[in-house]
């Protein structure tokens, strides 16, 4: 039974966190009832995203090493690529951290997007909720960096970092309307490399109070992940932020988005893609095919 395991969880237990996890990750009977059990939890959650090639990963080893060293308990969830095949995790980000699958402290565990736009997992949010009670002092989310879309992060951690590289300029300009909008600090990983400061400036003016709807410029910092440069400053300044971002306005609003994506997925759960093929290719058969009227008639 859940219960033991959950028991088992609450004193620190891997193996049974990786039970529960798959529990409620493959909806086996009972697994809701999990969900709607669970205590409150205050453990922060630090989003860590950006475009593909931006050392996310990299940078998420080096910030598990900083928190370690301190003494702290890490969990990180990984949302990787989906093969295409068997909708699995593809898991070539993850040999950068397997030094950490056998440390006490540290717990990880990858995941894959099986299609969700949004560049996560589907039952990410129970996920998350489920890691809060395995004794950890942070949750890492490093998503898989799809682009816009990705705004999906900014409902589920407390702070979200951008990772970005001194080459990213074009690539800023195209994401600045809707990944851009839901950082609070961002990092310009690979800062050894030639135009890093240069690439740092013109940032600082894109989102400059009169270019942007923050009030106050967002901290912008410089990492060199590889060499461990200018982590240990970005693990102060998530914590700060993860502070300042524990008021009830703030919270309130992360479980609004929260509720509104639970509920949207339950009311969608009856619906299936091979089902409404089958429906259309009927109805093309039978009579002129009219998209809206379709939609309109479903129940």
């Amino acid at each position: 039974m859940w219960q033991e395991q959950f028991q088992q969880l609450k004193e620190g237990n891997h193996k049974a966190l990786a039970r529960l996890l798959s529990f409620v990750e493959n909806e086996q009977p009972g697994y809701e009832e999990l969900l709607a059990s669970l205590p409150g939890a205050t453990t922060p959650v630090i989003g860590i995203t950006g475009p593909p090639g931006a050392g996310k990963s990299t940078l998420v080893d080096a910030l598990i090493s900083t928190w370690t060293q301190q003494g702290k308990k890490v969990a990180v969830l990984c949302v990787d690529p989906s093969s295409p095949f068997h909708q699995g995790a593809i898991l070539g980000d993850r040999i950068r951290m397997n030094a950490w699958y056998n440390h006490p402290d540290v717990y990880i565990r990858s995941l894959a997007t099986r299609g969700s736009m949004g560049g996560l997992h589907p039952k990410i949010i129970e996920l998350t909720d489920l890691l809060r009670h395995g004794g950890f002092d942070w949750i890492l989310i490093e998503t898989v960096g799809v682009g816009q879309s990705e705004v999906e992060i900014a409902g589920l951690a407390d702070v979200t970092a951008v990772v970005l590289v001194p080459e990213a300029g074009d690539e800023v300009q195209t994401m600045k309307s809707g990944l851009m909008e839901i950082a609070d600090v961002f990092v310009v990983n690979k800062a050894d490399r030639p135009d890093a400061t240069a690439f740092v400036k013109n940032l600082q003016a894109m989102l400059a109070p009169a270019f942007s709807r923050k009030k106050t410029p967002l901290p912008i910092l410089q990492t060199v992940a590889t060499r461990g440069e200018g982590v240990a400053e970005l693990a102060t300044t998530l914590e700060t932020l993860q502070r300042a971002a524990s008021s009830n306005e703030k919270r309130s609003w992360l479980l609004a988005e929260k509720a509104y994506q639970l509920i949207q997925r339950k009311r969608m759960g009856d619906v299936s893609r091979s089902t409404l093929h089958q429906q259309i290719e009927k109805a093309l058969q039978q009579q002129e095919f009219n998209l809206y009227r379709f939609v309109a008639e479903r129940p």
